[in-house]
């Protein structure tokens, strides 16, 4: 463990920002089961906070992605300035967002925090990983999304065509439990290596250590944190998940959590790339509820979700770019 209280203060607001991430994908995670009644939301918080746990230590790729691909800050104390910077920017955007109760990216608030702070320091950035390790997976993955949740919903509907509703919303009520916990189990293993991927950057930046290998305590300390943002829960985002885009039942909420889940799998053993388990949810329920029909997606406050998504990046980066500017005058 460090002992640099500059590095101890950028661990600690990593900590931080693993918390306000945690109340944010505890909505994407949970809200659709929450929504059906699949669980309650007790069950639902304890369950998503335990997969969460569970998730965080099963890889480290999305970890190494953050560290190595996106910026390379100065050593020493004015590459933790950057960080720190970056971390508040992240933070700042989280916090706005959950208050408005509107979805969106701790994932792309800290990419955009990071380069916020890089382009007005002297860190270098590193604008092929952004385009191929963060811009390419950030359009589409929620394509895929959509798509896929698509073509979930309708083999569902095809494929329990003949069978009572009630029976199918019972099964599907207990298929969720399982969707949904697939799904918080990969927010833990993309979201909190992101914090991971920070601490790591900050301990090569001052010399800690050589490697871009996560340390336990690393690992463990974002686990827990973004656990405990998860136990808190995100009740404004939830119902605009749940409620406000479509209304949702069982099979729909199954659908979209399978999509979201077989997605996140695969982006983070495979490509190892960040994604945004915010985003993926709120398209692929897009994508579910255009099987019905397109009315059924309630595209004024679609379009207010994807507003905040274009204003993620940018505002995250303004935020984390006055943060070192004043540090900086400091």
């Amino acid at each position: 463990m460090p002992t640099d209280p500059a590095l101890l203060a950028v661990v600690a607001v990593a900590l931080v920002f693993a918390f306000t991430n945690g109340f944010h994908d505890a909505a994407n995670s949970i809200a659709t089961s929450i929504s059906t009644r699949a669980l309650t939301p007790r069950v639902a918080v304890v369950m998503a906070a335990c997969m969460n746990l569970l998730g965080a230590f099963l890889g480290e790729g999305v970890a190494r992605t953050i560290s190595q691909n996106i910026i390379a800050p100065p050593p020493g104390h004015p590459g933790l300035m950057v960080l720190f910077a970056a971390l508040c920017g992240a933070i700042a955007w989280n916090v706005f967002t959950w208050y408005r109760g509107m979805p969106s990216s701790a994932s792309h608030a800290l990419v955009g925090g990071m380069l916020g702070a890089a382009l007005v320091s002297a860190a270098t950035v590193d604008w092929g990983g952004v385009g191929t390790s963060f811009l390419i997976p950030m359009l589409v993955s929620p394509l895929m999304g959509a798509l896929l949740g698509y073509l979930l919903m309708l083999a569902i509907l095809w494929g329990f065509r003949n069978a009572r509703p009630r029976s199918v919303g019972r099964k599907f009520r207990l298929a969720q439990s399982v969707s949904a916990a697939a799904m918080a189990l990969g927010n833990g293993l993309q979201d909190a290596q992101k914090t991971m991927g920070i601490v790591v950057l900050a301990l090569v930046t001052t010399g800690y250590q050589q490697s871009y290998d996560v340390p336990t305590w690393a690992i463990v300390g974002a686990a827990v944190a973004m656990s405990l943002g998860t136990a808190t829960g995100g009740w404004r985002i939830m119902r605009t998940l749940g409620h406000r885009v479509i209304q949702l039942d069982a099979p729909k909420g199954f659908a979209a959590e399978a999509t979201v889940s077989l997605i996140m799998g695969a982006t983070s053993f495979i490509w190892h790339v960040p994604v945004s388990s915010t985003h993926i949810i709120t398209s692929a329920i897009v994508g579910v509820g255009s099987t019905r029909r397109l009315s059924a997606v309630r595209w004024g406050v679609a379009g207010d979700i994807v507003v905040i998504w274009l204003l993620t990046v940018p505002s995250a980066a303004l935020i984390a770019a006055g943060v070192y500017g004043l540090l900086y005058l400091m």
